[in-house]
């Protein structure tokens, strides 16, 4: 057998990967996250409602949307693109939701 020259395969098996993460990458499916990114907790605050008592809230509505996904509470930024993250509680505990039921596949 002859042997082959092992440089043109790795080149080759880099380039394709390479490629691969720029596509991922130009087309959304690949999100490199930075600091500025994160959401904190402490940019969020709980308000116990009482009943009979008021409590006031802007009528401007918060960057972040939030949705049931699986019984997990999930928070998507309107204003970062691909920014979507787990509400938790400082034991990194998943807050749920009730009420909400993923769609399952009909078949």
């Amino acid at each position: 057998m002859k042997e082959r020259d092992a440089i043109p395969m790795i080149l080759t098996g880099v380039a394709s990967i390479v490629g691969t993460i720029g596509v991922l990458w130009y087309y959304g499916y690949l999100h490199f996250a930075k600091p500025e990114d994160a959401l904190l907790l402490s940019d969020f605050t709980m308000l116990k409602t009482i009943a009979g008592e008021d409590y006031k809230v802007s009528l401007k509505p918060a960057d972040q949307v939030a949705q049931c996904v699986d019984g997990v509470l999930v928070l998507f930024d309107t204003q970062q693109k691909g920014l979507t993250g787990v509400l938790v509680d400082r034991k990194k505990q998943a807050v749920r939701c009730l009420g909400q039921e993923t769609p399952a596949l009909e078949q």
